[in-house]
């Protein structure tokens, strides 16, 4: 069930149907989302059942401001506030030590838990809605299933399940990839997902460097080796082994073959997209460009890799897990 995500009946049903344990799917800024109540294990269990994705891999909660984040936490660390005060409403994420016998389903078991306010105006809009009717916080992870390319529009949503499933309908997504994802529950901010907002930026509001990722860091949403993969198989190539290949693939006649360059321009004929050369427009576009090389049958995306510069940090993130999928999987 597609609904305009401006439409207050709609945002009514949909704040009824969470208070009720059922699943909405809603955008925010970064990638449309799959929400239940996070305080109702339940709820939550659905999530895990609609995506196939595994119970002990973590949700991230959102909610509405710092005080509905602190019922999700046992305690709400000085690096963490201060996070939150740059940062929220956007699509960074905060894991702090969680509250005792809150959304333990939510946090995968663990004894932290991962929260985010959202900026998209239906996100915070459905949340305000949540809240009159008793829910404060809505876990979500991406509304897709799992390990695939993640949704950036409610058509893609719709795509991937039953027609029973309320969509609210909020636009294409603004910034097009998940949140960073900061762990402040050991004392040190760790970043263990990166996104558009840079480790520069993070260390600048946290006031102190970012600590290395080690084998102790909790788990957090989306950093599985695979993830994020279309259908089609993904190579990750410099831009001289892309070249190369591409020079034997004229002689070899190979066909289903896509190109998604910065540097290269699409050849004629082909399904080949052009990267955009600024990392905040790419990450805009890119699961929407994967996806619809997906539906106009590209058996191969090979991808130019990004530079190794901080503001490509996240869309080489997930061009590289997307290239570790395996295909079908």
């Amino acid at each position: 069930m597609l609904l305009p995500g401006i439409d207050p009946a709609a945002l009514a049903e949909a704040a009824t149907r969470l208070a009720a344990g059922e699943l909405v799917a809603f955008p925010t800024e970064t990638v449309y989302g799959l929400g239940a109540r996070a305080d109702d294990d339940a709820a939550v269990a659905r999530i895990f059942a609609a995506k196939g994705r595994p119970s002990d891999h973590p949700l991230i909660v959102h909610v509405l401001d710092e005080a509905d984040a602190a019922l999700f936490a046992s305690s709400l660390p000085p690096v963490a506030r201060k996070l939150m005060q740059a940062f929220w409403p956007g699509p960074l994420t905060v894991i702090v030590p969680r509250a005792p016998g809150r959304a333990a389903a939510a946090a995968g078991g663990q004894y932290s838990i991962g929260l985010r306010c959202p900026a998209h105006p239906v996100a915070r809009a459905l949340l305000q809605a949540a809240r009159a009717q008793g829910v404060l916080g809505v876990a979500a992870p991406s509304a897709n299933r799992f390990g695939r390319v993640s949704p950036t529009s409610a058509a893609h949503v719709v795509s991937e399940f039953e027609p029973g499933l309320l969509v609210l309908d909020g636009g294409e997504c603004e910034v097009g990839i998940e949140s960073s994802i900061v762990d402040c529950s050991r004392g040190h901010p760790v970043l263990l997902r990166p996104g558009v907002i840079t480790r520069a930026q993070i260390e600048v509001a946290a006031g102190e460097p970012l600590g290395q990722l080690d084998a102790t860091a909790p788990r957090a949403s989306g950093t599985l080796e695979a993830h994020y993969a279309p259908s089609a198989t993904v190579r990750l190539l410099t831009l001289p082994v892309l070249r190369d290949a591409l020079a034997k693939t004229q002689q070899q006649g190979l066909e289903g073959v896509a190109v998604y360059s910065r540097t290269l321009g699409p050849r004629a004929g082909s399904l080949d997209r052009a990267m955009p050369d600024d990392a905040i427009a790419a990450a805009h576009e890119l699961f929407a460009v994967l996806r619809a090389l997906d539906d106009a049958g590209a058996r191969q995306i090979w991808i130019e890799a990004p530079e190794q510069e901080p503001a490509w940090d996240g869309v080489r993130d997930r061009l590289t897990r997307a290239a570790a999928a395996t295909p079908g999987a």
